[in-house]
């Protein structure tokens, strides 16, 4: 599933880039997320995460790395290991005082086990449910 979702929010850019593109931020708005923890780097392009995330099939832990960053403006996460594969491009737009948030992403239920990987459809309205809340979250914490 490819999907795009925007947020703005009443925060300066920078503000907003710098903690969606510090992945250990997740737990605080993400609420699949459960634990960040960085296995390699800096921050900067090839940094590696372990994130244990709580799924529809139980506990799941996945290696996710910096893929691609553009320091101030854009930042993209991919999976290299663990089920859901999936790609998160987030990109900051400055809008005066606050900031729009893109969120251009990819993401299969191909690794979940037993039905919840076969949900389809169903599976990619509630993860966009999820998502629109997710950056609802974000966006909630970065406010002012």
């Amino acid at each position: 599933m490819t999907f795009e979702l925007t947020v703005d929010i009443a925060a300066p850019a920078p503000r907003v880039f710098a903690f969606v593109a510090d992945f250990t931020t997740m737990p605080r708005w993400y609420s699949a997320v459960r634990r960040v923890e960085r296995v390699d780097g800096t921050g900067d392009l090839g940094t590696r995460y372990e994130v244990h995330r709580d799924l529809p099939g139980g506990p799941a832990l996945n290696e996710v790395a910096i893929t691609g960053l553009t320091a101030g403006e854009e930042v993209t996460f991919t999976s290299l290991t663990g089920p859901t594969p999936f790609t998160y491009h987030y990109r900051v737009e400055p809008r005066g005082d606050a900031t729009r948030l893109i969120l251009e992403g990819t993401i299969s239920g191909a690794g979940l086990p037993g039905p919840a990987g076969l949900l389809g459809p169903l599976a990619e309205k509630l993860f966009k449910r999820g998502m629109r809340e997710n950056l609802g979250t974000l966006a909630a914490l970065l406010r002012g």
